[in-house]
């Protein structure tokens, strides 16, 4: 038997109303029905090994007492052959989960003396009130209400309130919804538990727990699918089968170009491989990819996508990695006319496009007013059950006002999940992050396109979770840029760091995939190198971005610094030394440091605007040390990842490694490299040493190509 886990029940659910829904809406016989258990906010069923994968399929976003459930594998059904892919995916991510806990212990620890932000103690609730679905929000404060302590707690960070001084504590996983210089919000699911009026708390940054699940969920769903669109797809994405895609008559009239992947009329406009990759991804069956080197209108084109299919009549989940990628996508359809519904907490959405998060949304809704109404209700009368302590109640008068208020909380959900769907059901478009696809919101609505935008930078777990809900997907991105981040060495070695993108182009190559050529941010000689080393020297660059330089900015001055895009000063023989920072497994290096900073003051006194002018190191300890060195300049300063997806004028790279062994470290992981060398439009500056450098072939050509372009100099030329 495999075992299925469904929740969030009804507090007051009993096993013969699980067995009903179990029975009715998976439609198998209800005597093949195993052990039913419940646990916390949902319950386990036990069900055969041969009905397991439709079951989950039919029951998961169905709707339990009119509120939408999860259903996933809690263990999944026996297979006639041993581990497979999937398997060691949901391993690999037991490893990063692991290794996730085991640094955020290790922080903890570390910051009871170090105080590293990862905790608030000694909070009492200040403030209550109810969001969307039920959602308690607490305001919480320091006991004798100073300003809270420096802290890493952000808007959507997941946290953990513990209750303290109590032998048994109680415990709830939260999201920080909004802070202050006093105080702290947070968001809460358990809109019906008890909380102590007089009891004191502690605020811990914690794992995002919900997410694994999701993601071990989508794994599990995945591995065990039969004979639906689901085994479809994944049989062409672990490369069973070859992807499909739709071929257009010679004589198709123009009605029926739709159909065949065509489109009679642009809506924005692109250049000729931008929209041959958009045609191609129309007429695919199956899967496409969508190969964005740095600067060549990615997101844009994939825009211009979602718009075409919306004009096909089709529904579209469009989703990326990062709350910023999603945002950056919901940002260009706004612009281009579209009405997107984003999920997800309003924290985690930029302030700018928070009116089209499916909170507010649902919030201006007058059913969703008259459920806030119920659920304040409902929350008095917890209060008022919690707080008799002179006058002894009547016998059974706490249990009636708490199960009236639990009757009240039950009608404002199905109010408001009223209002959730007429919303979600007029979007055409819905966009959120990848494990942010969640059954309790969506039900069981299916989609004709998935869009994963900046694919390369997902691990495949997560890809897998919007791809239960399609029909067919579209991965865009770029696998000569930064891959996911992994925690877990172990983990990484054994293919975690691989992408679903990188996986199905290795698989398909050409075949699937179309590359955008031509870029409009980067001077063509800071441009070459990267396009001949990474994609096969096809990039062009547009005409407007050519020859463009820093010097034909108003009030920049022309003089070598800003006439010439690439300039390479080599620290060879000058004793610039790494070193490792205090306290830090980090590497910075002080004199290379300062001469970076040089180059970024003549900048400045040239004319170049500070917001025009980054600094990008990838060690975070020459971060730090380059922020001391430029303090006040207004000048941005950040690591290679903290750039990815940006650009600015001009950009200075300390390249850091300096040693006799010729050691680079992660600086041979050459993508990020990539990333550096392209976030630059006009000027380009890289301080390294090419005696550790040359150590590396990547490096040795690099160095080679700067001085093809007449970009080198030596330190020693510099003073």
């Amino acid at each position: 038997m495999a075992t299925l886990h469904i929740d969030p029940l009804p507090r007051n659910a009993t096993p013969g109303q699980v067995l009903r829904f179990v029975a009715e809406i998976g439609k198998i016989d209800g005597k093949r029905i195993g052990k039913i258990v419940f646990l916390g906010k949902g319950a386990t069923v036990e069900v055969p090994d041969t009905h397991a994968a439709k079951l989950v399929t039919a029951l998961d976003g169905a709707t339990f007492r009119e509120r939408p459930v999860r259903v996933r594998f809690a263990t999944a059904p026996k297979r006639e052959s041993g581990p497979g892919h999937f398997d060691l995916l949901a391993r690999l991510l037991q490893l990063e989960a692991d290794e996730e806990r085991r640094q955020m212990k290790e922080r903890a620890a570390r910051g009871a003396a170090a105080g590293d932000g990862t905790s608030l103690t000694r909070l009492v609730i200040r403030e209550e009130d109810i969001g969307l679905a039920g959602r308690l929000i607490l305001t919480l404060a320091r006991v004798n209400r100073d300003p809270l302590p420096p802290n890493r707690l952000q808007p959507g960070a997941p946290v953990l309130l513990t209750q303290t001084g109590t032998q048994r504590p109680a415990s709830f996983r939260g999201v920080v919804s909004d802070r202050a210089e006093r105080t702290i919000a947070v968001a809460f699911d358990q809109s019906d538990a008890e909380w102590p009026d007089d009891s004191q708390w502690r605020l811990d940054l914690s794992p995002d727990e919900a997410s694994r699940q999701r993601q071990l969920a989508a794994l599990a769903r995945a591995g065990a699918a039969e004979g639906d669109r689901l085994a479809e797809l994944r049989a062409v994405l672990l490369g069973e089968r070859p992807p499909e895609f739709a071929v257009p008559a010679p004589d198709a009239p123009p009605e029926r170009a739709k159909d065949a992947g065509r489109v009679a009329t642009w809506l924005s406009p692109l250049n000729e491989p931008q929209r041959d990759a958009v045609e191609f991804a129309l007429a695919a069956k199956d899967v496409a990819v969508i190969h964005g080197p740095p600067g060549t209108g990615k997101t844009t084109t994939v825009v211009e996508l979602i718009r075409q299919a919306v004009r096909r009549g089709e529904k579209v989940l469009a989703c990326a990695p990062s709350n910023a990628a999603v945002d950056n996508m919901l940002d260009k359809l706004i612009a281009a006319g579209e009405e997107p519904v984003r999920l997800g907490h309003p924290a985690r959405v930029a302030p700018h496009l928070r009116d089209r998060a499916l909170d507010l949304l649902v919030q201006a809704h007058p059913d969703a007013r008259q459920a806030r109404k119920f659920a304040r209700d409902a929350r008095a009368l917890f209060r008022k059950a919690d707080k008799w302590t002179k006058n002894k109640p009547m016998p059974g008068e706490k249990h009636a006002l708490r199960a009236e208020a639990r009757d009240l909380l039950a009608i404002a959900r199905r109010t408001e999940q009223l209002a959730v769907e007429r919303v979600i059901n007029a979007a055409p478009i819905v966009c959120a992050t990848l494990t942010g696809v969640d059954s309790e919101t969506l039900a069981q609505r299916r989609f004709d396109l998935a869009v994963l935008d900046e694919a390369c930078q997902s691990t495949e777990p997560a890809s897998w979770v919007p791809l239960l809900r399609a029909n067919r997907v579209v991965l865009a991105g770029d696998p000569c840029q930064l891959p996911p981040t992994i925690l877990s060495p172990q983990a990484a070695e054994q293919g975690l760091e691989v992408s679903l993108m990188e996986r199905v182009m290795a698989l398909h190559g050409s075949a699937v995939s179309r590359l955008l050529t031509v870029q409009y941010r980067m001077h063509a000689e800071i441009m070459g190198f990267s396009s001949d080393e990474f994609y096969s020297g096809e990039l062009v660059a547009h005409e407007s971005v050519t020859t463009h330089r820093l010097c034909d900015l108003p009030g920049v001055r022309a003089e070598p610094l800003t006439e010439l895009p690439v300039k390479f000063i080599d620290t060879a023989g000058a004793s610039y030394d790494e070193e490792a920072e205090e306290d830090t497994e980090s590497r910075l290096n002080p004199q290379e440091a300062t001469l970076a900073a040089k180059y970024v003051r003549a900048l400045l006194e040239a004319g170049v605007a500070p917001a025009d002018v980054a600094v990008i190191a990838p060690y975070s300890g020459q971060v730090r040390r380059l922020r001391e060195l430029l303090t006040g300049t207004g000048v941005e300063i950040d690591s290679v990842d903290g750039f990815q997806g940006r650009e600015k004028e001009a950009v200075v790279i300390s390249l850091v490694r300096s040693n006799p062994e010729g050691e680079i470290g992660f600086l041979g992981d050459v993508r990020r490299t990539n990333v550096a060398l392209t976030r630059a439009r006009r000027k380009l500056i890289v301080v390294g040493d090419s005696a550790t450098l040359a150590n590396h072939d990547f490096y040795q050509r690099m160095l080679t190509y700067f001085e093809t372009v007449g970009a080198y100099s030596s330190v020693w030329e510099e003073a």
